[in-house]
């Protein structure tokens, strides 16, 4: 079957509102929406949000942790960083056994740190050596505009020219989806030229989940480092980070991670490369805790080992918070749960948006649930004014130029009553025209 090519849809769903009630009533994960704030529209009645894949709601723990730290600070000022009640100077360390049971990684191989794109230009200092013909970096035509302006850069500040050393993956004509098979085949012809791979764990377009450990693989038997952007992949697929082998990764959280808006991201570094003498960018925060706070008698910089060797300064508490709450949430849900659900959820989209009369929407998304996250991308006829329409209905969506909506129905707090309200909604506007 090729990209573009539909399943039949699943006889395990239909389309009656009574349906999508009872297998809410049957949620095994049902009681985690009500840890969150549900958006609300001017009135205060409830959105269908299905926009998780922008910005991830907020878990309701996250108010009563902040203010703890902002009580703390008020009482304590300077002495909170080792006598409050988390105390601030080890924070980030609450995040890391939870973030790597997310990412599938051992505990030494994560950091909560930065932003996304400040850690893929860590990622690239160390990582990216240019060295006689093998100067160049794959990355996919339709890379988050962040991600290409940031290896861009890179190649700039060496002296390459991006026009010469970057190798561009394209989806084949007339199709939208990346394939596995063809990315091995370039990594096959090309990957003496090539020093690193970036590629996305799902694309942010098409809501495709990428091969990663096939293509990591790949990668490898090349000779290249390979690296991943996991912005709509944490917290949305199972991943196994460590077991497949992946250089490094990075991410934000504040999509389906629930961290809040610009939520500190995050940063994967292979044991295997966390000891090793990679050059860097360096700041005081990578020192070994031990001897950190001796500051001018430190006279080098001496990372500590793991991913942790790669932070520069001291961590925005207060950005940390919303996101120690939302992994509390995780650990409680786990993630294969988490993971059964939203392919249930984006099962049942499917059935739905397959029922719209001809020429409504297209889904984009791979059919395969092992080949996609929660979102399902439709490209539709005047998406941009089919987005404006359903959020006059209530239900947040968004639209991406030219001509795609994406919907996510994120299984920690979105329901099956809504996906068939959702439908509802669109196939009323396909209705009246």
């Amino acid at each position: 079957m090729t990209p573009g090519q539909r399943r039949n849809p699943p006889g395990e769903y239909a389309a009656e509102e009574a349906w999508a009630l009872a297998e809410d009533a049957r949620d095994p994960l049902s009681w985690c929406r009500e840890r969150f704030e549900l958006a609300r529209d001017g009135e205060g009645a409830p959105l269908l949000y299905f926009c998780g894949n922008s910005l991830g709601l907020m878990p309701k723990a996250a108010r009563g942790m902040v203010d703890a730290e902002l009580e703390d600070w008020g009482r304590l000022a300077v002495e909170g960083h080792l006598g409050g009640r988390t105390p601030w100077y080890s924070y980030h360390e609450r995040l890391r056994d939870p973030i790597a049971r997310v990412v599938g990684a051992l505990p030494e191989e994560v950091v909560a740190m930065n932003s996304l794109t400040v850690n893929l230009h860590l990622m690239l200092v160390s990582f990216l050596r240019p060295a006689g013909a093998r100067r160049k970096i794959l990355i996919e035509e339709a890379a988050f505009p962040s991600d290409a302006y940031a290896v861009a850069s890179h190649l700039e500040t060496r002296g390459l020219d991006p026009a010469e050393t970057l190798v561009v993956a394209r989806p084949r004509p007339g199709e939208s989806l990346l394939r596995t098979e063809d990315l091995e085949a370039l990594l096959a012809e090309r990957g003496p030229e090539i020093a690193v791979v970036l590629l996305p764990g799902v694309q942010y377009y098409t809501g495709q989940l990428l091969g990663i450990e096939r293509i990591t693989a790949a990668a490898h038997a090349a000779g290249c480092v390979v690296g991943f952007d996991l912005a709509h992949a944490a917290g949305n697929a199972e991943l196994r980070l460590h077991e497949w082998n992946v250089d490094f990764a990075v991410w934000c959280s504040y999509k389906y991670l629930n961290g809040g808006p610009g939520a500190v991201g995050g940063c994967f570094v292979h044991q295997r490369h966390g000891r090793a003498g990679h050059p860097r960018y360096a700041g005081w925060w990578g020192n070994d805790p031990s001897t950190r706070f001796q500051m001018h008698l430190n006279s080098a910089f001496v990372p500590v080992p793991g991913a942790d060797g790669w932070q520069l300064s001291n961590p925005p508490i207060l950005s940390m918070v919303p996101l120690r709450a939302s992994l509390d949430l995780f650990d409680e849900a786990g993630m294969a749960a988490l993971r059964a659900k939203s392919e249930r959820l984006t099962g049942y989209l499917e059935f739905l948006i397959g029922r719209l009369p001809p020429g409504v929407a297209e889904i984009v998304t791979p059919d395969d649930p092992a080949a996609r996250g929660c979102q399902l991308s439709l490209r539709a006829p005047r998406a941009s004014e089919l987005t404006g329409a359903l959020r006059e209905r209530g239900i947040v969506t968004d639209f991406r130029p030219p001509d795609a909506i994406r919907v996510a129905p994120v299984p920690s707090y979105n329901t099956f009553h809504e996906v068939w309200r959702f439908w509802q909604a669109l196939e009323g506007i396909a209705r009246s025209g």
